[in-house]
């Protein structure tokens, strides 16, 4: 019951986030899908996915996009609007990506997956987390692309640090 609940918040927020012209809304409507996604795979017993999703995205990504929206509005006494127009493609598109999803998940016949079976059956019972067996991993067999990848983010930080200066021309 519980999952239902998540998926239609998920759902109906994004709707509203892709239909709404108003980008603050939008973006706070972001924020309700993320984290009823993060609800889900916390139902799921995906931890470290749930506990990724709440820190990548809903506290990096949408804070970012929040704020972005608040800071730049140069406008007063306006709320900021979307140009966008086209309001028959973008439904008629996602209708259909729903439709052939919904019949890819009904005909799949979930319930029948051999490792959904043992999940259930041994829920965190004698298993460790995945977030401990995923920590074994980066910090041991993939610590090199993991070091590239942190210097690769410090490197678009710093970019974006620049870009972000207030660069005044001297004469």
């Amino acid at each position: 019951m519980l999952f239902y609940i998540f998926a239609a918040l998920a759902v109906i927020s994004g709707i509203y986030m892709v239909l709404t012209r108003n980008l603050l809304y939008a973006g706070f409507s972001l924020l309700v899908t993320l984290l009823s996604i993060a609800g889900i795979y916390v139902l799921l017993f995906a931890d470290f996915l749930a506990v990724t999703q709440l820190m990548v995205y809903v506290g990096g990504v949408l804070v970012l996009i929040l704020f972005g929206i608040m800071l730049s509005s140069r406008v007063s006494d306006k709320s900021v609007l979307s140009e966008n127009t086209n309001t028959v493609w973008g439904p008629t598109v996602a209708g259909l990506i729903l439709i052939g999803l919904s019949y890819a998940i009904i005909k799949a016949n979930v319930g029948a997956l051999p490792w959904l079976q043992i999940a259930d059956t041994n829920v965190l019972g004698q298993g460790k987390s995945t977030v401990q067996s995923i920590g074994i991993k980066m910090m041991t067999d993939f610590v090199v692309p993991f070091e590239l990848a942190s210097l690769l983010l410090l490197i678009a930080l710093i970019g974006a640090a620049y870009v972000a200066t207030d660069k005044k021309e001297e004469v």
